[in-house]
């Protein structure tokens, strides 16, 4: 049975490249058709986009806009004008297989495509194979992971069992009765199937592969489930976008979907960062039916250097590694990162910035620090000339030495005490 999924996985990666940039325009021009990007993409010339310094160039989309702009227009398309599928009465009247309600609420559309997530190919990196029997554990209520899953395990010919979430007996019960050979869900649930099982002196045998996701699979919980016979492996995916990266035998890192053009950027801003140094994860995905360009994750995570011992030529991330939204509210006033950036852009000189909050409640202070080459006069007190005028508040300047700062994606670190 072959490692790869199919030949992508394996390309030279400067003829990856060329292809994802070579797509780049086209996925452009589809998202321009929607009523949203239509709107926020206004002016741009979809053919002119094929670089990833051109991309770069364009607005990054963030959850809470997209959830503004569908709480805006409820009545009259409840995807905010985002998608070109949906049903009779909405402004695409056909296309959508089904519809899926996540915490917001935001909707979002299943398309008709086989594997429309693009699951099967975590699936397959996780030692999942045609006839093979899924228990299937994530949600098929209101969400998209029961189907995310379900729509991966087809494509690559597996029977899937649609257990969904909780019901811990009968579904304990399914497992020892239908004797499935891989698990998909959050790896949590499947520790707690485990210790349901031994309570009850029940063996599960069959069981020898997992692909897990929706929270965090700690190297301590990985060789627990190796120690009862199970390789788990992980992936990483969202609603919005589908697969974005998912983990081989290798185990290092992530790597990254053949369907997706990924960027780091600066927390707040749009502002792409060296690779190898912690950002937000912004994503494109290259699919028509809901064609999210520079799709602002809010999640954390950096490049990691060189190629997957697999075989897989396609970058890698380390994972997940916190959230970007890094908003503080100080004396009142809510400070955000990208207001740190528009500080940062207004000085040339700077490299990095990040503002600390330190102090107790009620006794707030700011100090800005920036990373500058050498101490340019008089910049620290231009600096708070311009956090006052940006923020509405004061902060004191610390100017450091280039890449002294932590390398953890934070432009806002909240060092008060809450005692």
């Amino acid at each position: 049975m072959s490692e790869h999924h199919d030949a992508l996985e394996t390309r030279d990666p400067a003829a990856r490249e060329a292809a994802l940039m070579a797509a780049l325009p086209k996925q452009v021009a589809a998202a321009q058709k929607t009523a949203a990007f239509g709107e926020l993409l206004a002016g741009v010339d979809a053919a002119a986009i094929t670089s990833r310094a051109a991309l770069a160039t364009l607005p990054v989309l963030r959850k809470h806009e997209l959830l503004e702009r569908q709480k805006a227009q409820r009545a009259q398309d409840p995807f905010g004008g985002f998608s070109a599928i949906g049903w009779r009465g909405l402004r695409s009247p056909s296309g959508a297989k089904r519809v899926f309600q996540s915490p917001g609420p935001i909707y979002e559309p299943e398309g008709a495509a086989p594997d429309y997530w693009r699951l099967a190919r975590a699936m397959h990196a996780a030692g999942f194979r045609a006839g093979d029997l899924i228990h299937n554990s994530f949600s098929y209520h209101l969400t998209p992971a029961g189907s995310m899953m379900e729509t991966g395990a087809h494509a690559i010919g597996c029977t899937v069992f649609a257990g969904g979430v909780g019901n811990t007996e009968l579904q304990l019960q399914a497992m020892q009765e239908l004797r499935p050979h891989g698990y998909a869900g959050t790896p949590s649930f499947l520790r707690i199937l485990f210790e349901k099982a031994a309570e009850g002196g029940i063996a599960l045998p069959s069981l020898t592969k997992a692909l897990v996701s929706g929270e965090a699979f700690p190297p301590s919980l990985r060789d627990w489930l190796a120690e009862r016979g199970v390789q788990g492996y992980q992936c990483y995916a969202t609603a919005d976008v589908g697969l974005i990266a998912y983990e081989t035998r290798a185990r290092q890192g992530l790597v990254l979907d053949e369907g997706v053009i990924l960027e780091i950027v600066r927390p707040g801003t749009g502002d792409p960062v060296p690779e190898g140094e912690v950002g937000e994860v912004v994503i494109t995905v290259l699919q028509p039916d809901y064609p999210m360009v520079r799709f602002g994750t809010g999640d954390l995570s950096a490049v990691l250097a060189g190629s997957c011992p697999s075989g897989r030529t396609n970058t890698r991330i380390k994972g997940w590694l916190g959230r970007a939204d890094q908003t503080a509210k100080v004396r009142g006033m809510f400070v955000h990162p990208s207001q740190v950036a528009e500080v940062a852009r207004r000085h040339p000189e700077v490299q990095r910035a990040r503002l600390v909050v330190a102090g107790e409640m009620a006794n707030d202070s700011m100090t800005l620090k920036v990373e500058v080459a050498g101490a340019p006069e008089g910049l620290a007190g231009r600096l708070a000339d311009s956090v006052r005028d940006v923020t509405k508040l004061r902060a004191d300047i610390e100017l450091v030495t280039p890449g002294s700062l932590p390398n953890d994606g934070k432009v806002i670190e909240d060092a008060r005490s809450y005692k």
